[in-house]
């Protein structure tokens, strides 16, 4: 997996040279992270959090809502951590606090680790191992802890689900990452390993992919050093690719997450898929490109693309324009789930097109509140099963139509859920 970098200063998106020098600054964070979101999750890093020197947090928590991310900077208690995964955080990022056990003694906190990891679970905790020439190193990398990384990442394995690893002399200097020192790392750990500092060609993210790593870009990204289309596509197992290492699966699912199809993908295929912002496919029968939809004008477009844990199969969440089978049904597998999303999506178009006798086109804001009001009295006063069946979907379908009036989507309302479950 490839892993863009969104670093905050100020209220801006900043990249610093070895954690001080300011080389580039930009506001357009929002549109950033719903541009990374395609390619993987998103490391949104609060320098000022982490320098003490203030916070980012409603920028933090708007990034949230847009994309798939992981959060640093500054987190030092399991009540912060745990917010943050209520927020939305798919994982949390620890540094110093991970180190420092008491005062200015340094070692591996476990009394905090084992605290935070039974808290949000430890698959959502990632330590950042920042080393200086083989030494963590704390405090924005100014102070030097004597704790060898190799031993540490060792120790601090049961407690994570993931190491993020910056060799920080090359990070910044797009010189070049220590393939040695990551083989090493990945040698020592069974956890994730994701690797950033330094690295500056798409031969080097191969490499780190091959040695099982993840890999996190910053100022190569930035600079355009470094396109993120082709950085995603390098970082994937081509080398346990079907047919002698030239295409992958790809499956591909709807927002609700009902599978539409299967097809395959070459390099040629993925560049494609990102020039057009609809899924490509490599055909086998035909050996050659093609987009879904070519011909019949159904095609998936493209939300965002996941590798799964080998790097060799790729999940693709695409929004379709129409009936995905070339049968003419929903999905080469079955029929079209009726979800909340697709009970939606009528509603809408019934508010958009409204047909000759259409009930819900005729709905007001005043006369849905109306009988949402009466459809929630009536499912407290049922009494069957099969009356409070019945109820509860008209109280669904009014509330969905409020929601759709008031411009409130099923995915919003699905991610609020998800966080106070998370809480």
């Amino acid at each position: 997996m490839v892993i863009a970098s969104i670093d905050i200063q100020n209220g801006k998106v900043v990249q610093l040279k070895q954690g001080s020098q300011l080389m580039l600054e930009r506001e357009d964070a929002a549109e950033l992270a719903a541009e990374f979101d395609k390619y993987g999750e998103v490391a949104v890093i609060d320098l000022d959090a982490a320098m003490k020197t203030g916070s980012n947090d409603e920028l933090v928590k708007s990034l949230l809502r847009r994309a798939d991310c992981r959060v640093g900077g500054g987190i030092a208690t399991v009540e912060r951590a745990a917010e943050l995964v209520s927020l939305g955080a798919k994982k949390v990022i620890i540094g110093s606090k991970a180190f420092r056990t008491s005062g200015d003694s340094f070692g591996i906190n476990t009394a905090f680790l084992e605290a935070l990891a039974k808290k949000i679970g430890r698959e959502r905790v990632i330590v950042a191992v920042d080393a200086r020439d083989g030494e963590i190193v704390v405090d924005g990398w100014k102070t030097p802890t004597g704790l060898p990384l190799i031993e540490s990442a060792k120790a601090l394995e049961p407690y994570v689900g993931e190491l993020l690893y910056t060799c920080v002399e090359r990070e910044g200097t797009m010189t070049g990452t220590n393939l040695d020192s990551i083989r090493s790392l990945r040698e020592a750990v069974s956890c994730l390993v994701t690797v950033a500092g330094g690295v500056s060609t798409l031969e080097e993210i191969e490499a780190i992919a091959r040695l099982g790593c993840d890999v996190q870009l910053g100022m190569a990204l930035y600079t355009g050093k470094i396109n993120l289309a082709d950085a995603f596509i390098a970082s994937l197992s081509w080398n346990q690719a079907w047919q002698e290492g030239k295409l992958l699966p790809v499956v591909a699912q709807a927002p609700d997450g009902q599978v539409l199809m299967l097809g395959y993908t070459d390099r040629e295929a993925l560049a494609e898929t990102f020039k057009r912002g609809n899924l490509c496919f490599h055909s086998r029968s035909r050996n050659k490109l093609w987009m879904k939809g070519e011909s019949s004008g159904n095609t998936l477009k493209l939300i965002r693309l996941r590798a799964d844990c080998d790097r060799d199969t790729i999940l693709a969440t695409v929004e379709p324009t129409g009936p995905t089978c070339h049968t003419g049904n929903w999905t080469c597998f079955t029929d079209q789930r009726y979800t909340w999303e697709l009970l939606q999506n009528i509603v809408t178009e019934r508010f958009r097109n409204p047909k000759p006798g259409s009930y819900t086109a005729t709905l007001d804001d005043e006369r849905v509140r109306e009988k949402v009001m009466e459809e929630a009295e009536e499912v407290c006063t049922a009494k069957t099963h099969d009356e409070i069946i019945w109820e509860v979907a008209d109280l669904l379908y009014f509330t969905t139509v409020l929601m759709t009036r008031a411009g409130v989507s099923v995915v919003e309302v699905m991610a609020e859920l998800d966080r106070r479950h998370k809480k």
